[in-house]
Parts: structure tokens; C-alpha cells; sequence
């Protein structure tokens, strides 16, 4: 199991780019992502914060989430943003007021998949119905001679939306136009919405 606290206070985050998700800010620029803006929003695995920051400033009220003491306490030392705030915790015990909304990015593919319907579940219990998941899925993350063991772990998407069946229905999807260049064509953009499942609808 990776000590992410130990890679954080060593310094040891070959995944942390320095700034936000090219795929969030391509959805924040399109209609697609008015649904985070204005809203509460969790971004659990949330690392250096850039993706809360990027949301904050969109107009979300965004908490990041992360296991690791060591990410937060690095993502409150950097620009303060208004609307942003850091919290250490696991996000499958983590317990809170229902959220607007999720958005994934690098949560998703740090844990073991045998810990995913864990994981499908947490994501439910925290956001609200009517509430969305949103996210960037890596399909593909890394070819094997470029990584000699995960994580990241990929998905399919069948797989996903199996997984999110039936508190979620995909509302809507597409392979981002905006990567970082080693994820170009591997990752898979997805607006999930939250169901009521007693009454089969979302509020």
C-alpha cells in the first residue's frame, strides 16, 4: 500500500504539475461545467489543491480532501484563494453535509480496485441527489515500460459506469481536448448524476 503522507513529506509527487487539471478548466469554460459553479464542491485526493483552487475561483465553495497531512498542510501554504479549504481524512469514512457535487481526478486511480465499490459508495453517501460526480478518468494512464507499477490504475468506461449503477446515470462524456502531454487520448471527462433511488429520480 503507498504511504502517500511519506511521499508527500519527502517530496516524492511526480504526479503534482503545479497547477489545475487542463480537463477541469476545459469544463469550466464550456456549459458543462456550470452545474460546479456557485456550488459546493468535494475534491477528495485533492494533493497540492490547484483543482480546488481552479474551482474556487470558478465561483465553488471547494473542500479538498486528502489523506494525507502532509498534502494539505502544503496545499494551505500556498495562494489563498476565497472559497477554498483543506481537510486530512480517509474519503471512504470521511463523514459531512451532503456536497453539490464531486470532482475526480486523481482519487479514483490512486486506490486499489478491489476498493472501488468503496469508493462508489462514498461517492454517494456525500453528494446529494440531484448533486453531480464529475471527473477525469484515467482509461489508460500509463503505458507498462513507462511506470514499473501502479498506481495509477485504468478502467474501462463500461467498468466505471457499472460501478456508479444505479445511484449514478452518466449524463454526459468525452475525451478532453486539453491533457498534460503523457495523458493525451487516455483519459475519459464524465458528468455522472446523482440518483434518488427510492424514487428513481434525481430532486
Amino acid at each position: 500500500m503507498t504511504d502517500w503522507d511519506e511521499r508527500w513529506r519527502e517530496g516524492d509527487t511526480p504526479w503534482d504539475h503545479g497547477e489545475a487539471a487542463p480537463p477541469l478548466l476545459e469544463l469550466l469554460d464550456s456549459e458543462y461545467g456550470d452545474h460546479l459553479k456557485g456550488r459546493r464542491v468535494l475534491v477528495p485526493g485533492c494533493g497540492s489543491g490547484e483543482d480546488v483552487r481552479a474551482l474556487a475561483r470558478a465561483g465553488a465553495r471547494a473542500t479538498g480532501l486528502d489523506i494525507s497531512p502532509a498534502a494539505t498542510a502544503h496545499a494551505r501554504q500556498l495562494d489563498p484563494t476565497e472559497g477554498a479549504e483543506f481537510v486530512s481524512g480517509s474519503f471512504f469514512d470521511w463523514s459531512s453535509e451532503a456536497f453539490d457535487a464531486i470532482w475526480e481526478h486523481t482519487c479514483f486511480c490512486a486506490i486499489d480496485p478491489a476498493d472501488r465499490v468503496r469508493y462508489a459508495a462514498a461517492c454517494a453517501r456525500l453528494i446529494r441527489p440531484g448533486g453531480f460526480l464529475t471527473g477525469v478518468f484515467y482509461l489508460e494512464p500509463w503505458l507498462p515500460d513507462e511506470l514499473p507499477e501502479p498506481p495509477p490504475y485504468g478502467a474501462e468506461r463500461s467498468e466505471i459506469i457499472d460501478l456508479l449503477e444505479p445511484e449514478f446515470v452518466l449524463r454526459w462524456d468525452k475525451v478532453p481536448d486539453r491533457a498534460f502531454p503523457s495523458r493525451v487520448g487516455r483519459e475519459w471527462l464524465a458528468v455522472f448524476e446523482r440518483i434518488d433511488c427510492d424514487r428513481g429520480v434525481a430532486d
